[in-house]
């Protein structure tokens, strides 16, 4: 049986809005220097992990409430959300390897676990080069921790998140997760990435 509570699909949204956050501010400091292809790529990968993550918050509060069970509310998140990060990674990566002018279903869980680990290392290796650039050591800080935090995350996904005490220790982490990312992107947006 499943252990949500109201207050735990709540704090569900925060990691989701924090990621939100991020990716808008980069998409907003970023579509000009980025190509058309590079840019949507980003923008798609970023809006489906966000949809992901905003249904997957939205069935444990239905559930929570007492509303419903909408079990596919809760099984598109980590294919949703696997795709999402490879192509955000993409789309940054191409940005970055531009600037550097070099060319650029049904899936088992394990591979979308590579997918995820590849788009994820990809979307945070780009954002490392860029703080690298900028001499914003804090930023690259704030982006390899969130990664490490990210793939205890993925680990964590092979754990029964049917148990409430899971589901608090995962939300810790990927709260901590997002937080560092946003603030990584704040740090570069403040020292004008825009410009």
């Amino acid at each position: 049986m499943k252990e949500f509570s109201v207050p735990m699909a709540l704090v569900d949204y925060i990691p989701v809005v924090l990621f939100t956050m991020a990716a808008s501010m980069l998409s907003k400091d970023l579509k000009k220097k980025m190509s058309s292809a590079a840019f949507y790529i980003f923008t798609a990968g970023a809006s489906l992990v966000t949809a992901a993550g905003f249904l997957k918050a939205s069935y444990k509060l239905l559930y929570a409430l007492h509303i419903g069970d909408f079990v596919w509310m809760s099984a598109q998140m980590f294919p949703n959300q696997s795709l999402g990060f490879l192509l955000a990674g993409v789309g940054l990566m191409m940005y970055v390897m531009s600037k550097q002018n070099r060319a650029y279903g049904f899936i088992p869980t394990m591979a979308l676990v590579g997918i995820m680990v590849v788009g994820l290392g990809a979307m945070d290796a780009a954002l490392c080069s860029i703080a690298n650039k900028m001499k914003k050591r804090n930023a690259l800080v704030c982006f390899i921790v969130s990664f490490f935090l990210s793939l205890a995350m993925g680990y964590l996904s092979s754990k029964d998140f049917d148990k409430a005490f899971m589901n608090w220790v995962a939300q810790g982490i990927n709260i901590c997760g997002q937080a560092l990312l946003f603030a990584g992107v704040k740090i570069l947006d403040k020292a004008g990435l825009r410009n």
